[in-house]
């Protein structure tokens, strides 16, 4: 595992992102692995992708202080993931939203402090994007900007990527929309009510491209709101106390 070094401004919000090798790994050794998930998956290739990023992940957030038997991850209606504390247990401390990627045999993890989103994506420096995908990402003058600098074309895929990412709405926000300005490598992106801080980086062969918001990036479920209202009523009756025992069985 390495860390990627990203920082925005210095009183902003606490982040960190990591990038490791994609490796053979069996669900066993995964605990935020879903036994169902990984079975959709067709190919090796994919099931080792998506193990080694949820290994990424849980080598992620024991860095940042985090014990992982007690989570596991969620996927909003646009597969966006998060995570959050497993059912019934009656823990309620803020965690740091999610963003996983992968490519070319690495895994990518970025978190960030509760109250905020991101998104990560890597591409490999030599990768080239063919023209023929420009007029599904850009439009306007950014279409014409990358017809005539095609060389600045992997910066913008990963750049509009990342803030899909960060959006926690994934192809449902046109990258036709995203405006990235030209040439900068940190730079401030408006989107409807948003506002997307973005960052691009080389390191470690790879073209990186991290983007933040403010925003919710914890995806509940009726049981969250249950437990809210139970711990509530706990704490103001001292009387009051109740056991639970919350398990995980990867098979």
């Amino acid at each position: 595992m390495q860390e990627i070094p990203v920082q925005f401004d210095s009183n902003g919000p606490r982040l960190l992102c990591f990038m490791a090798p994609v490796t053979e790994l069996d669900i066993s050794q995964v605990q935020l692995a879903n036994a169902d998930e990984v079975a959709k998956f067709v190919t090796k290739k994919r099931k080792d992708e998506h193990l080694s990023g949820r290994l990424l992940l849980e080598m992620a957030l024991e860095k940042w202080g985090i014990d992982t038997s007690l989570l596991e991850v969620r996927r909003n209606e646009f597969r966006a993931p998060s995570i959050a504390y497993l059912p019934g247990t009656w823990v309620r401390h803020p965690l740091p939203s999610i963003s996983i990627g992968h490519s070319n045999e690495w895994a990518f993890v970025a978190l960030i402090e509760s109250g905020w989103t991101i998104g990560i994506d890597g591409e490999p420096l030599e990768l080239e994007i063919s023209s023929g995908v420009f007029e599904l990402m850009a439009k306007g003058e950014e279409l014409t900007y990358l017809q005539n600098n095609a060389d600045q074309a992997l910066t913008y895929w990963t750049s509009k990527e990342a803030v899909q990412k960060a959006a926690r709405l994934g192809m449902n926000l046109n990258p036709r929309e995203i405006k990235i300005p030209i040439g900068n490598n940190e730079t401030k992106i408006p989107i409807e009510n948003l506002n997307f801080q973005l960052k691009n980086l080389s390191f470690n062969g790879y073209n990186i491209s991290v983007a933040i918001s403010q925003g919710e990036g914890y995806d509940s479920i009726p049981e969250d709101d249950l437990l809210d209202q139970t711990l509530e009523a706990m704490q103001a009756d001292e009387d009051w106390s109740i056991g639970c025992k919350t398990t995980r069985t990867n098979t």
